[in-house]
């Protein structure tokens, strides 16, 4: 049959389904409804296979499109586009015309569409994203503490470099549990904190009152459940991604990306980059390269995109940590970068610069060469240590011990 592609209309609770010939995209062959439950999209998948639709485009709807794409991934070459490429003129909207107007504007090429991944990717990204959003959690957990600890006028993040680390979570405890004395407190702490028993006694000097207490315990006990659930999900990732171990090693060599770093971008843009043909078309995805916007031969604003917005942040801050290592290329790329254009744009180009790098890493299968001649190879050897001993927390069993790459001098 010629007419072979479907537009899907989604919502929460209805599917407005449309078929028409890609000769003739602009005239509807076939339209139905369907209802979002289990039997419903059952039906939906028959009918399309009785029309003969081997394609079909459905909007990025909230996350209401993710049961029907399940449904019909086995069956069709399904495409997500983008609802803002897809929207109606003010006046003239209708669920029939949008399903129709999705179908007429993927045949011609107008629409934007998503990059959707492989079921075995996607699960990679339920896993690191969960983690992020714990992580997240955690640290907003965190300042509520401190929080409740200023208004008890107790300074104890002010001595303490990690006010959850050991020292910190035992007096936290007996605090919580009604201890108030500070000398007894304070003697909870490792002898070896940098701020001395005298000064500890003093930041544990106040009066916490029996409510701030209670809900000290709470945050505590909901902590210690985050920190399962964030080293469960680390094990989880460490075996998902065991068998691309070799990607996140070379990743760590890039200077700024970390062992989660490295899982993160696998998750994100897989462990070959084979969805993106060149470095500027995966810069351009993440939205961390110049925008476009010309008219009349002029280009008006080279705002970026919005892009992956977890790329973006991850690519950020790998930028920033880049900036700050110590005699590196990429620091002394950012140092020419911030006299010009500022530390925000600077910023971006090292995460630009930082894209492109991570793209021929994946995709050509290469390896990270410090070209800086200022930097000391066992100081970017005793990184990479760094690194991996974090990979083998997260669940790594065994890795291999890259040797750094360094440009000859001279």
């Amino acid at each position: 049959m010629s007419h072979n592609i479907a537009g899907i209309d989604v919502h929460k609770k209805l599917l407005v389904v449309v078929v028409v010939d890609p000769a003739k995209p602009e005239v509807a062959l076939q339209s139905r409804r369907f209802g979002a439950g289990a039997a419903e999209l059952s039906h939906l998948s028959a009918w399309l296979n009785e029309q003969g639709v081997v394609e079909a485009v459905m909007e990025s709807t909230a996350q209401y499109w993710k049961p029907v794409w399940l449904e019909l991934e086995p069956h069709l070459r399904l495409h997500l586009a983008q609802a803002q490429s897809n929207k109606a003129p003010k006046g003239r909207k209708s669920d029939m015309a949008d399903a129709k107007r999705l179908a007429r504007r993927f045949v011609a090429g107008e629409l934007m569409l998503s990059f959707i991944p492989e079921p075995e990717q996607r699960a990679w990204r339920m896993v690191t994203r969960g983690r992020l959003q714990l992580i997240r959690e955690r640290v907003q957990l965190q300042n509520q503490i401190e929080s409740l600890l200023e208004e008890g006028r107790i300074k104890l993040s002010s001595v303490l470099t990690d006010l959850l680390g050991a020292s910190g979570r035992r007096i936290l405890r007996a605090m919580a549990k009604g201890e108030t004395s500070p000398e007894t407190l304070a003697r909870l702490g490792d002898r070896n904190l940098k701020c001395g028993l005298a000064v500890l006694v003093d930041a544990l000097t106040g009066s916490m009152g029996a409510l701030h207490r209670r809900l000290l315990a709470q945050h505590l006990d909901r902590i210690e459940l985050i920190d399962c659930q964030i080293e469960e999900l680390n094990r989880l990732a460490a075996t998902q991604m065991e068998k691309h171990q070799d990607a996140v090693t070379r990743l760590i060599e890039i200077p700024g990306i970390g062992a989660e770093a490295a899982q993160e971008i696998l998750a994100e843009i897989g462990p070959d980059a084979a969805a993106f043909h060149s470095a500027a078309q995966l810069a351009s995805w993440v939205g961390v390269c110049p925008g476009s916007n010309e008219s009349a031969g002029k280009n008006h604003s080279g705002r970026s995109a919005k892009g992956n917005r977890f790329l973006r942040r991850l690519l950020c801050q790998a930028a920033q940590a880049a900036a700050r290592t110590k005699d590196s290329h990429l620091q002394a790329v950012f140092k020419r970068y911030v006299v010009r254009l500022g530390y925000v744009k600077a910023v971006w180009a090292i995460a630009h610069r930082l894209c492109k790098i991570i793209w021929n890493v994946l995709r050509k299968g290469g390896r990270f060469i410090e070209f800086s001649e200022t930097r000391n190879p066992r100081a970017v050897q005793r990184a990479i240590n760094h690194h991996l001993k974090a990979l083998r927390r997260l669940g790594y069993p065994t890795l291999p011990v890259p040797q750094p790459q360094v440009a000859a001098k001279g």
